[in-house]
């Protein structure tokens, strides 16, 4: 899969967030940490195949129990969701995107500084 069509589903999403976090995993270790009561390991799985299919995950197929693991980067897929946020909701507009989530969400101190330490080098350049 293209690096510019990366277009993962919410499903897809909440996999490779476990698969970014913990790297390797089987299709029974990403459903027990989604935790879903909704939905099935069998469904865990048909998913996990189609993003195999999909070219998202690698799967390794050497033993009984396949491992898999997120070939997409995490940064990129973020940046590419975030973009396509701005243009389809924020109309281009990135500031407006930074108020409504700081509008919606607390941020901590230690984020706002973060933020601050952000701009101030984006003001300096």
């Amino acid at each position: 899969m293209s690096s510019n069509n990366i277009k993962p589903t919410e499903g897809e999403m909440e996999i490779l967030q476990v698969l970014w976090k913990k790297g390797h995993c089987t299709v029974r270790e990403v459903h027990e940490d989604l935790n879903k009561k909704d939905s099935g390991y069998t469904t865990t799985l048909k998913l996990m195949q189609i993003m195999h299919e999909k070219g998202m995950v690698d799967r390794d197929t050497s033993s009984k129990t396949h491992v898999y693991r997120a070939l997409i980067n995490r940064e990129k897929t973020q940046q590419q969701l975030v973009n396509k946020m701005i243009d389809n909701v924020f109309n281009g507009s990135a500031a407006r995107l930074v108020m409504q989530a700081l509008g919606n969400k607390t941020a901590s101190k230690e984020e706002i500084d973060l933020i601050k330490e952000y701009l101030n080098k984006l003001e300096n350049k």
